[in-house]
């Protein structure tokens, strides 16, 4: 019944049914699997909600969690779930963070969430203590190997049994270069209500196997990778995120051991597979069971598909295994999804009254001879969830047109409960009713195409420009890594317009043959968008900054390439 769809009342149902059931698998990279059941999540988790009681920590208070993939993180968000506090999952300092930046998005987290405690490991406990400042709530910094996970289940003492399905049950963040500032609260109700949607348009059966690598700090890992298969019923593979990076084929080998059907992974990781994975790490490898990869989380490249696809097929995969979906914090997770069984949509639109026009006008690819730079081909993210409706609006917020293009807008009945203790940008981010993404796209057919974000738009000379168009160019450029450009707009004051930069790795790291590509560049994206680049610059892999959840920093980007600039004129 209603009243009692919970989170806490969930796990319960599944122990009552299968106690012996696998929840889910965690892989480590020096380790043995370790399956986990349904009475040992309950049976773990109650250890961690006991150790939250014992500190005070009371019910609707948020606990900050900062702990690596493994069995604490686990059964901490679920103990957290079972003493009807709030977890928020963030990233752990690793050697890719900037330690600087971190402690100080970590400070402003906490300043801002004022989270009742923050779970950690004791190695860490000093710097989570010196992100503190006076007047912030934490009372304890909880250390997570002195609870002890033992114990018998005792559902009575357990106060996230009282917990209603409108109460807030989770925090998810918005990502950025660590990523945390703007906590999204999301109720019990609206959670449930994604999955049902999600579930029936993912044909999700107990049968299924998700197989994730992602981390459980955004919305993407921490539902479709945990939160969705847990409650669900569904066997879930869980690997590191920083292990998968340092060996992507293992994703490969779990599919191929416990006979994954479902995964979900970001673009960029598409072209990195395809890249990083070589021949003899596919030995033994089947990808037959796989009827669902789907691209989530940028912009969709049917390029990165295809080459994900040719690098695979002969392993079983299937090409209409490749899916995708558009998907944000704010309504949970999934927005769209592509209609499984068969490839999503692409449209091959006209160049220059995309990027001028901003409309996607259909351009017959068969009748373009050899101008084919005159068309840009464009992938469908999918069809709405039965429960979410989905408009574009122009400046003025008036709905536009079958596909023009302007800002996304969405309602439906799993949206987030507000930013938690940010009241004002609650309110500006809805409009009469509709949620305003600050993404840009269109509709055709009544699929959604999503083309980019607002806040990176470039305006030259009163033309609007957008990055992710210029770089699609770069890519056509022999030498461009795929997905490893960055393009920004960089204020003239004597022109009194932004100027566009574009920052590319190349394969090269001699300078004379990143000059030549530099120029190619150059002379592409000129041509081919009536944008005149002035600086372009060919650089070594790994200079392009990422977000925490793998896209690009567009603004971090932005001011290392200055700084660079800053140096080299001194």
């Amino acid at each position: 019944m209603e009243f009692q769809r919970t989170f806490s009342r969930q796990l319960q149902s599944l122990h009552a049914r299968t106690p012996d059931r696998v929840a889910l698998t965690l892989q480590f990279s020096n380790g043995d699997d370790l399956p986990i059941t349904n009475y040992q999540l309950l049976l773990g988790a109650s250890s961690y909600a006991r150790a939250f009681a014992s500190a005070g920590i009371k019910s609707g208070e948020v606990v900050v969690l900062i702990l690596q993939h493994g069995e604490d993180l686990v059964y901490a968000f679920w103990g957290a779930i079972l003493r009807g506090a709030i977890p928020s999952i963030m990233p752990f300092l690793t050697e890719k963070l900037s330690p600087e930046r971190y402690r100080a998005d970590l400070s402003a987290l906490i300043s801002v969430t004022q989270p009742a405690a923050i779970v950690t490991y004791p190695e860490f406990e000093s710097e989570a203590r010196s992100a503190l400042k006076e007047g912030d709530s934490v009372r304890k910094v909880v250390v997570s190997n002195a609870i002890e996970k033992d114990g018998a289940l005792d559902f009575d003492s357990l106060a996230g049994f009282q917990r209603k399905p409108e109460d807030i049950v989770i925090l998810q963040h918005s990502s950025g270069t660590t990523g945390l500032q703007k906590g999204v609260a999301l109720s019990h109700r609206a959670v449930f209500n994604q999955l049902d949607a999600y579930g029936k348009a993912l044909n999700l059966t107990a049968n299924d196997v998700i197989v994730s690598w992602l981390p459980l700090y955004h919305d993407m890992g921490l539902i479709a990778g945990f939160v969705m298969p847990i409650l669900s019923g569904v066997h879930l593979v869980l690997q590191s995120p920083f292990d998968w990076v340092r060996a992507p084929y293992k994703l490969m080998h779990a599919v191929t051991k416990y006979r994954g059907t479902l995964s979900w992974l970001p673009n960029f990781a598409y072209n990195f597979c395809a890249q990083k994975i070589r021949d003899r790490h596919l030995e033994g490898v089947d990808l037959s069971t796989w009827r669902a990869v789907i691209n989530c989380s940028e912009p969709v490249r049917s390029e990165s598909h295809l080459a994900f696809y040719e690098k695979f097929k002969a392993h079983g995969l299937k090409r209409a295994a490749l899916q995708t979906s558009y998907a944000m914090a704010e309504n949970v997770f999934a927005v769209t999804q592509s209609p499984l069984g068969g490839e999503p949509t692409a449209l091959a639109v006209d160049r220059e009254a995309f990027m001028s026009e901003r409309v996607a006008k259909l351009v017959d690819e068969a009748n373009l001879g050899g101008n084919s730079n005159s068309a840009m081909k464009m992938m469908s993210s999918g069809r709405p969830l039965e429960n979410v409706q989905v408009k574009v609006l122009d400046e003025n917020r008036n709905e536009l047109p079958e596909r023009a293009i302007g800002e996304l807008a969405l309602k439906s009945d799993c949206m987030l409960t507000g930013y938690y203790h940010r009241d004002e940008a609650t309110q500006q981010a809805f409009h009469d009713g509709w949620y305003l993404t600050g993404d840009y796209g269109f509709i055709s057919d009544g699929e959604v195409y999503v083309s980019g974000r607002k806040k990176d738009m470039i305006i030259v000379g009163g033309r609007n420009v957008y990055p992710q168009d210029l770089e699609s160019l770069t890519y056509e450029v022999p030498g461009v890594h795929a997905g490893r450009s960055v393009a920004f707009g960089m204020y003239n004051e004597e022109e009194g317009t932004e100027e566009v930069v574009v920052i590319a790795e190349v394969d090269s790291d001699d300078p004379a043959e990143q000059q030549k590509i530099a120029d190619a560049i150059r002379q592409h994206v000129t041509k081919n968008s009536a944008i005149a680049l002035r600086y372009v610059k060919a650089v070594d892999s790994k200079w392009i900054l990422k977000t925490s959840s793998g896209k690009t920093a567009r603004s971090a980007n932005k001011e290392k390439f200055l700084q660079e600039l800053e140096q080299s004129t001194l």
